[in-house]
């Protein structure tokens, strides 16, 4: 499982013209569902993202996570995360999991994050052609991958 997380200002998510989903300061998470993808992934990766620490504190310091802000998390979709560039070109998407086995995850995560924030996660939705609009606060940008554990 892949995730780009991103400390926003702003985010929001269209679908078909129309504003599904927006935040104000929180994350913006980007997620992607690789095949064979389990329960344990999703755990670390949840609780890996709820704890950052990647929000300034008074003295300007990287210190607080998303809970401490009261801010925000926005969950998207994207299983390109999951591409590969090895050969030629064009990107493949093998190690992306189907939507039968990746939407329960997206679905699972989204609640678990919920769980660890205390709120509800806001969303787009899996499989749609969404616009993604944000304002990258710092930039802050973290790439994360639950197979790796860095």
């Amino acid at each position: 499982m892949r995730a780009v997380v991103q400390r926003v200002s702003e985010a929001a998510v269209d679908i078909g013209g129309e504003r599904r989903s927006h935040i104000n300061t929180g994350l913006l998470v980007l997620l992607g569902v690789e095949v064979g993808d389990a329960a344990d992934d999703l755990e670390w990766l949840c609780g890996k993202i709820i704890r950052l620490r990647i929000f300034p504190d008074e003295a300007g310091v990287m210190n607080l996570d998303v809970q401490q802000v009261h801010g925000d998390v926005l969950l998207v979709s994207q299983f390109t995360l999951q591409a590969s560039t090895v050969k030629g070109n064009r990107p493949s998407y093998l190690r992306a999991a189907r939507p039968e086995e990746a939407t329960p995850l997206y679905l699972r995560a989204k609640q678990r994050l919920g769980e660890l924030l205390g709120r509800p996660v806001r969303s787009g939705e899996f499989g749609a052609d969404m616009q993604v609009h944000l304002i990258n606060d710092g930039p802050v940008t973290i790439i994360m991958d639950s197979k790796l554990r860095e």
